[in-house]
């Protein structure tokens, strides 16, 4: 059986990106789907990654069971809104003290190469936009997009990434909210 990992990086609680979440999770759950749900605003931690790789802080709880769900999970749906082209700072901050060396990967000593530890995983992002996808895509680039497939995600060993952007949102109606929270609880059923 699947097991799934909703990571939602969205700070406000009643934000769109938390129905999305819930929809997502309603349609795994109706494939009987094994989940399990990080919301990042819940959780009791220092976002800032204070000395760098140079000296290791203390990790907090929330982050040490945040690993284990992260190494307990087949399939991670990463959930967020993007934010001048990328994600929360929260959620940064929450990449950057959760995927550790020793933890998500690991420098070869005296290469420029690193070993994954994540491997065999997949993943799923699904973020909301104030543009249109299009536009994000040709004109900006989507450089959050590219900063969690690229630079995260398969860095980690994750492999088959996928993305579905949402938006504009900010000036959407009701119907194009309510047409994607049940094509988002569709992918949840596909655990896609």
């Amino acid at each position: 059986m699947k097991k799934i990992l909703i990571i939602n990086g969205h700070p406000d609680k009643e934000s769109f990106n938390y129905a999305l979440a819930e929809s997502y999770k309603i349609g795994a759950l109706k494939s009987n789907l094994q989940v399990e749900e990080l919301k990042i605003a819940e959780l009791k931690f220092n976002p800032n990654l204070q000395f760098g790789y140079r000296k290791r802080t203390t990790l907090e709880p929330d982050l040490l069971d945040a690993q284990e769900k992260i190494k307990w999970a087949d399939h991670l749906v990463w959930i967020y809104p993007v934010w001048w082209g990328s994600v929360p700072a929260i959620l940064k901050g929450f990449i950057d003290r959760v995927f550790l060396p020793g933890f998500a990967f690991k420098k070869r000593e005296g290469s420029v190469w690193w070993d994954k530890y994540l491997t065999g995983k997949t993943a799923r992002v699904i973020c909301t936009l104030d543009q249109p996808p299009w536009y994000y895509r040709l004109v900006n680039g989507s450089p959050s997009h590219k900063a969690m497939n690229r630079l995260t995600m398969k860095f980690v060993g994750v492999k088959s990434v996928k993305i579905t952007s949402i938006g504009p949102l900010r000036l959407s109606k009701e119907k194009f909210r309510e047409d994607w929270l049940k094509k988002i609880e569709k992918l949840g059923e596909k655990a896609r």
